[in-house]
């Protein structure tokens, strides 16, 4: 069986949950919704396609190695916006454009928004029968992006290449320790790996119901990460399997 394997790292990464009120926080590590945005924008599909996101949705499952959580960082930011009748029958493409009011209807909103430091993960994509697009196209979207890569926020670029792998498994973990294992060998050849991370060990191991894990789960939760619409910013529950790596690894 064929899997994409690839690394996100990154200083800082927020995988959003659902928010309420002023607060925003982040999951400990990358949503089913996030992964797939990270495949659209790398393809150069646009968030107000929802078909083409849906494509994506329904051809493609996820695991996820994670090397490190991270530590919580929370920034409390203000932001300047303009009331919707303010805006209205202008153009709102650009933040300029949300901006271009007189100052007397600009007002500030408050919010609390976590991120995650320092946390690191290695993601296998396992695709269905009928994928659109194969695991090699994937791959070298991935290599050569067509719209700007970020973890979870637009602050929150890669810190290394995503280094996208194309190999034969009988599962997600063993594509994922195939990976490391390829990972480590270039780190002890070149010292840098050209800039691919070390291969830290895995944690845990995270699964949907449409990947073959290799593994059986030790929990199972639901999370709410499955794309509905991508332009209206609605999602939908599934189940997250997880397992402890510790008597694996």
């Amino acid at each position: 069986m064929k899997f994409l394997v690839f690394q996100l790292y990154a200083p800082l990464s927020s995988w959003g949950e659902p928010a309420v009120g002023e607060y925003r926080g982040t999951h400990v590590r990358p949503s089913e919704s996030a992964l797939l945005g990270l495949l659209a924008a790398a393809l150069g599909l646009r968030r107000s396609d929802d078909e083409a996101h849906a494509i994506l949705r329904n051809s493609y499952g996820f695991a996820i190695g994670v090397q490190s959580d991270g530590e919580i960082l929370r920034d409390y930011h203000t932001a300047q916006v303009a009331p919707r009748a303010a805006l209205k029958g202008l153009p709102r493409s650009t933040r300029k454009d949300e901006l271009a009011v007189p100052p007397e209807d600009l007002t500030t909103i408050l919010s609390t928004r976590d991120y995650r430091q320092d946390a690191a993960s290695i993601v296998a994509v396992q695709a269905k029968d009928d994928a659109r697009y194969g695991l090699d196209v994937l791959a070298e979207a991935l290599r050569e992006p067509r719209f700007v890569l970020y973890l979870g926020r637009k602050s929150c670029p890669p810190a290394a290449p995503l280094y996208p792998q194309v190999m034969q498994a009988d599962s997600a973990l063993e594509a994922i320790n195939i990976y490391l294992e390829r990972v480590r060998s270039l780190s002890a050849a070149s010292g840098t790996a050209d800039g691919v991370r070390k291969g830290a060990p895995l944690r845990y191991l995270t699964w949907s119901d449409d990947v073959l894990a290799g593994v059986e789960p030790d929990l199972s939760v639901p999370r709410k990460d499955r794309l509905i619409r991508r332009s209206a910013w609605q999602f939908g529950d599934r189940v997250e399997h997880i397992k402890l790596l510790s008597e694996v690894n």
